[in-house]
């Protein structure tokens, strides 16, 4: 790596050799030596961080290190929205079946996955819900059925290398309802087997409130205002609710909080 300015310093130097004290000239060209160095570092930093940035580590590198590690490889946002009505109907079915993979490192979104659900015990819709969640009957008619939406979890899980028992990955809901009463319950009633990985979670409430030291009462629309995040899209939208759980975890990440498991072992 050359350096004009550096070459014409080191020239000037030799020319006027004879006009310099020995020891002055001996600390100029200590001190040209360190410039030319400094200047040789500075270049492969840049070459190094371009090389980087070409295979796509730029911004995963600069996140790594704007925040502890968390203990988990990955933790996946989930949200359902089921049947509803006042009074409450039961039993109560899941209709729109969201996660989000987000990368532990960095805390962006990797990988989605989305489906709606067809109910069967109550397979009409009420204005209610309609009204709550925004999905209308046409979104879930001759959708799959909550089986073939597991079986397709599964699947997706698998794709994502999430079955890997090196990969470390947890679920993360607002609140303990999803994962705790509404997917076993209704697994139950259908006589369904509920995967291991769905019986340990993370309840953002909780972990808000270990972080901000104080109780969301309003869930997801409190926590934001705490954190001065503009919620994403509508309430009670599954895939939307999702997006403001990944922002707020993030949110919470590059504060320096670390994120454990909450729920209790089944």
């Amino acid at each position: 790596v050359s350096d004009a300015s550096g070459c014409s310093m080191i020239a000037l130097l030799h020319t006027g050799a004879a006009k310099f004290p020995q020891n002055l000239l001996s600390r100029a060209r200590q001190a040209v030596s360190l410039l030319l160095l400094a200047g040789v570092l500075k270049g492969f930093s840049s070459i190094i961080s371009r090389k980087l940035a070409s295979h796509g580590f730029g911004a995963s590198m600069a996140a790594m290190s704007s925040f502890p590690p968390q203990r988990y490889h990955y933790f996946l946002v989930l949200d359902f929205e089921a049947t509803c009505d006042k009074p409450q109907i039961h039993p109560q079915e899941i209709i729109e079946f969201p996660i989000l993979k987000l990368n532990g490192r960095t805390m962006e979104i990797e990988s989605t996955f989305h489906m709606y659900v067809q109910p069967v015990v109550h397979p009409q819709l009420t204005p209610f819900c309609t009204e709550l969640t925004g999905i209308i009957q046409g979104m879930v008619d001759g959708q799959p059925s909550l089986q073939q939406v597991l079986e397709r979890v599964d699947e997706w899980m698998a794709k994502e290398g999430l079955l890997d028992p090196s990969v470390k990955s947890i679920f993360v809901t607002c609140g303990d309802w999803d994962l705790k009463v509404m997917l076993p319950g209704q697994c139950q009633y259908l006589g369904l087997p509920v995967a291991d990985y769905f019986k340990q979670w993370i309840n953002l409430k909780k972990a808000y409130s270990f972080a901000m030291g104080s109780w969301p009462k309003n869930g997801l629309l409190d926590m934001n205002k705490g954190l001065n995040l503009q919620h994403i899209g509508r309430p009670h939208s599954g895939i939307d609710d999702c997006k403001n759980i990944a922002n707020i975890m993030k949110t919470l990440a590059h504060r320096g909080f670390i994120f454990k498991q909450t729920s209790k072992p089944f």
